[in-house]
């Protein structure tokens, strides 16, 4: 829900290893097309911007992603560099994380780093932020306001009020929200949040990409 853009990036778990068993050429070949692909997947990229961003031709692109052909390591590093990825990580299978994120099991979020909540919680409904997704849950108690930190970063936002009233200013145009009612907005517009009433604010938020 509106977080300041962090330096470094967007935090991620570190994908899971190939077990020596399956370290074969065949297999490693598989294994970079499968993160090649999901890594394109991640910044929206069509086989044709990937390739015009690396040099590296389509259909050589295509066969990799198939787990087919053997690419050189000159062919790796410009696919890397172009994904904003390092090589190493074009040898990781996919993270087989669970679906499922149970309630007691989510992760805690700190929007506002060390600045503290003000007794707000932020909790990730997703596995994890190496995802194009973040989804956020979301209370706000009585009396929370960022309204001295306005948040601004890439991407969009939507957010789903499920109980109390929240106010959403959007470059300071005010907007009050009841449950049910949803907004969305680019996150590139300066947007705080205000609980001005008596009731504890639960909301679900969405952002792409992750930005904690």
């Amino acid at each position: 829900m509106g977080h300041r853009e962090q330096p470094g990036g967007r935090v991620s778990k570190a994908p899971r290893e190939l077990p020596a068993d399956d370290a074969r050429p065949e297999m490693l070949i598989a294994a970079v097309g499968m993160q090649v692909k999901r890594l394109r997947g991640e910044h929206g990229m069509t086989l044709e911007e990937l390739s015009g961003r690396s040099g590296v031709s389509i259909g050589l692109i295509s066969q990799i992603e198939r787990g087919r052909g053997n690419p050189s390591f000159n062919t790796l590093a410009q696919l890397a560099h172009a994904l904003d990825a390092s090589i190493g990580r074009l040898f990781h299978a996919v993270d087989q994380q669970s679906p499922v994120v149970r309630r007691g099991s989510r992760r805690r979020l700190d929007p506002h780093s060390a600045e503290g909540q003000d007794g707000a919680l932020h909790e990730l409904l997703t596995p994890s932020l190496n995802r194009a997704l973040e989804v956020v849950w979301v209370e706000a108690p009585p009396g929370y306001s960022t309204a001295e930190t306005p948040f601004t970063h890439a991407g969009e936002e939507v957010g789903v009020i499920l109980s109390g009233t929240h106010e959403v200013y959007l470059d300071g145009i005010r907007y009050v929200l009841e449950p049910g009612d949803s907004i969305s907005y680019p996150s590139t517009i300066p947007h705080w949040y205000v609980n001005s009433g008596t009731e504890l604010v639960r909301a679900i938020w969405i952002i792409t990409p992750p930005t904690f």
